[in-house]
C-alpha cells in the first residue's frame, strides 16, 4: 500500500471526512485490520484565509509547495490538497513534488463523465465559481458545460461556506437556500451539481435533492485510496 500525503486543514471540518473515507475506503477493500497510511500537515486555516481575502496567492502557492515537499520527503507516494479552492495554485504543487499530485477537479471530471453528464451545475466558494481554474479545467480536459449560480446566489453560497460550514456550523435555514440555488442550476439545463467545495457535504446530500450531486471530498479521496491500493 502506497502512502497517501494530505495537504489539509483548509478547513479542518472538511480534513476530517478525508480521513475517515480513505481509512474506511481501505479497510471495505482489504478487510481485516487494514487502514489507510497517511501523512497529513494540517495548516492555520485563518493565515491562508487572511492570504485570500488579501489577494496574496502567491504566498498561499509558496506555501503549499513547501509542504508537498515535506510530505514527499517524509515518505509520500501521492499528494492531495483538502480543498477545491486552493486549487488555484495546484500547479505549484505539480512541479515542486515528483509523486503523482491527484487533481480534485480531474477526479471529478472524471466522476462526472463516469455517470454520462455533459452539462453540470458548480457551487463552491466565490473564487471556485467566478475564476477559470475549475471551470475551465473541467471544459477543457473533459468537455464539460459548467454553470453557475446568480451573483446574489454566489455571495450567500461564499458567506455560508466561510461563516458557517468552515466553523462546523449547519443551519437548516443555508440547506433550504442551497436546495432553491440547486433547483434553479437544474431548471437551467444542469444534469448534475458539483458540490465544489469540501464543506458543502456537512450540509447537503443525495437525500436532499432530486438531481445527483457530485461529492468532490468523497470522490477526491476515493481517488486516493485507488492510487494507493493500485
Amino acid at each position: 500500500m502506497k502512502t497517501i500525503g494530505l495537504i489539509g486543514g483548509m478547513s479542518w471540518e472538511s480534513t476530517v471526512e478525508y480521513y475517515r473515507i480513505i481509512n474506511q475506503e481501505v479497510s471495505r477493500r482489504l478487510g481485516g485490520f487494514h487502514s489507510g497510511k497517511i501523512l497529513m500537515y494540517s495548516v492555520d486555516f485563518g493565515e491562508v484565509e487572511s492570504l485570500m481575502r488579501e489577494g496574496k496567492w502567491d504566498r498561499i502557492g509558496d506555501r503549499v509547495a513547501a509542504i508537498a515537499r515535506t510530505l514527499e520527503a517524509g515518505g509520500a507516494d501521492l499528494v492531495l490538497l483538502c480543498t477545491n479552492t486552493v486549487h488555484k495554485v495546484a500547479d505549484r504543487i505539480e512541479t515542486a513534488v515528483q509523486v503523482p499530485f491527484i487533481h480534485i477537479a480531474d477526479a471529478t471530471g472524471d466522476a462526472i463523465v463516469g455517470k454520462g453528464l455533459t452539462r453540470v451545475g458548480l457551487l463552491g466558494t466565490r473564487y471556485t465559481m467566478e475564476e477559470d481554474f475549475y471551470r475551465e479545467r473541467l471544459a477543457q480536459k473533459f468537455g464539460l458545460s459548467v454553470l453557475i449560480p446568480p451573483d446574489e446566489k454566489r455571495g450567500m453560497i461564499n458567506d455560508v461556506i466561510f461563516n458557517e460550514l468552515c466553523k462546523g456550523v449547519v443551519k437548516p435555514s443555508s440547506r433550504n437556500a442551497f436546495k432553491g440555488v440547486i433547483e434553479e442550476l437544474g431548471a437551467r439545463g444542469a444534469q448534475g451539481i458539483i458540490l465544489g467545495c469540501t464543506e458543502i457535504p456537512m450540509l447537503m446530500g443525495s437525500e436532499d435533492c432530486g438531481i445527483p450531486l457530485l461529492d468532490t471530498t468523497r470522490i477526491h479521496a476515493l481517488r486516493a485510496v485507488d492510487h494507493a491500493l493500485d
